[in-house]
């Protein structure tokens, strides 16, 4: 397969997982992959296979500059691995909301929301989340 085929497979995995997490976070299903992990374990795998790629076209990585930072992203193996390594733990930050959500019972209008941003913006939802979580628990 072609690194442009694997990104769209990478995509059309996680996205189905979004979709469940916002719209029915408590299906019996949803929790399945989420409690097991199923789609950031594909997505790690996924990812293990291209950074070894781009490792044996360029080197080790060398994350010490922003220089060295930008010259991985020249390298296709290395671009596709870097994305999946978003997807997963985007995705992973997201489930493990739905996991603090669980006790802390915050209403499904302002967790669609928080895990929209994580799926879009990763930290951004992560910081809604926090901010309502915090809240939450001051009340409690």
């Amino acid at each position: 397969m072609t690194p442009t085929e694997v990104f769209s497979i990478a995509g059309m995995i996680t996205m189905p997982m979004w979709i469940l997490m916002i719209l029915l976070p408590k299906w019996k299903a949803t929790r399945f992959l989420i409690d097991f992990k199923v789609i950031p374990l594909a997505l790690s795998i996924i990812y293990a296979v291209y950074i070894f790629k781009a490792m044996q076209i360029g080197g080790a990585p060398d994350f010490g500059s922003l220089a060295s930072v930008m010259a991985l992203f020249t390298e296709e193996n290395a671009v596709l691995a870097g994305w999946v390594h978003y997807l997963a733990f985007d995705l992973l930050v997201g489930m493990w909301m739905l996991d603090q959500n669980k006790k802390l019972q915050i209403h499904q209008i302002l967790m669609a929301p928080c895990l929209f941003g994580t799926f879009m913006f990763g930290p951004i939802g992560f910081l809604a989340f926090m901010i309502i979580r915090t809240f939450k628990l001051k009340k409690s």
